[in-house]
């Protein structure tokens, strides 16, 4: 009784941090709804006792891609007003995104099931049960071609953000690393000899 409570509530504060992130006015404030719903989110993976998920979803997503967005968020002038301008246009598009997304969940879980009895509560776990090991054995045997794709292309996806950074621009002020370690004392300071003034 008390993990269906638990369940519900951290589904309410969930469903409404998620439409927070959406409909808050401020880009920071959606950042924090959606800290939140990562949050809530490990909450619902430890209720399913999926400890390995829930500490990663918290220490990775969290603890390093949010923080990230904070600071890109705070650090970039960001026009909000110029940004809704197109909101309205595109919106269309999202409902569409929406309705298919939706339409595709409601076809595994109606149709498929997930394999899942609902019915009939899980048999408990033996008390010498790693969901970690369990989590590494699957992904390291049956799932370890798309695992090292998936990390390939996170790769190949940095050295683009770096290549894509580091290109030439006109207008751009780059250092040149060479120049600053070149550099000698005597061309950066001049010592002036000023005659003292006698005073009457």
């Amino acid at each position: 009784m008390l993990v269906q409570i638990l369940f519900y509530a951290f589904s309410a504060m969930l469903i409404a941090s998620a439409f927070g992130v959406i409909t808050a006015r401020n880009p920071v404030h959606s950042a924090l709804c959606l800290v939140l719903s990562f949050f809530t989110s490990a909450a619902l993976w430890l209720l399913i006792e999926a400890e390995f998920l829930a500490i990663v979803l918290v220490l990775v997503y969290v603890g390093a891609v949010m923080v990230l967005f904070l600071f890109v968020v705070m650090m970039l002038d960001i026009n909000v007003e110029e940004v809704r301008k197109g909101f309205t246009r595109y919106a269309w598009l999202g409902w569409l995104t929406v309705l298919a997304i939706v339409f595709e969940i409601l076809g595994v879980v109606a149709v498929r099931r997930l394999g899942i009895d609902a019915t009939q509560a899980p048999r408990p776990l033996a008390s010498d049960y790693s969901n970690t090991g369990a989590l590494g054995e699957v992904l390291y045997t049956r799932y370890v071609y798309p695992f090292e794709l998936a990390a390939v292309l996170l790769l190949v996806a940095i050295v683009a953000a770096i290549v894509l950074t580091m290109r030439h621009r006109k207008g751009l002020k780059v250092q040149d690393i060479g120049k600053q370690v070149a550099t000698r004392a005597q061309d950066r300071v001049r010592v002036l000899k000023i005659p003292a003034e006698k005073r009457e």
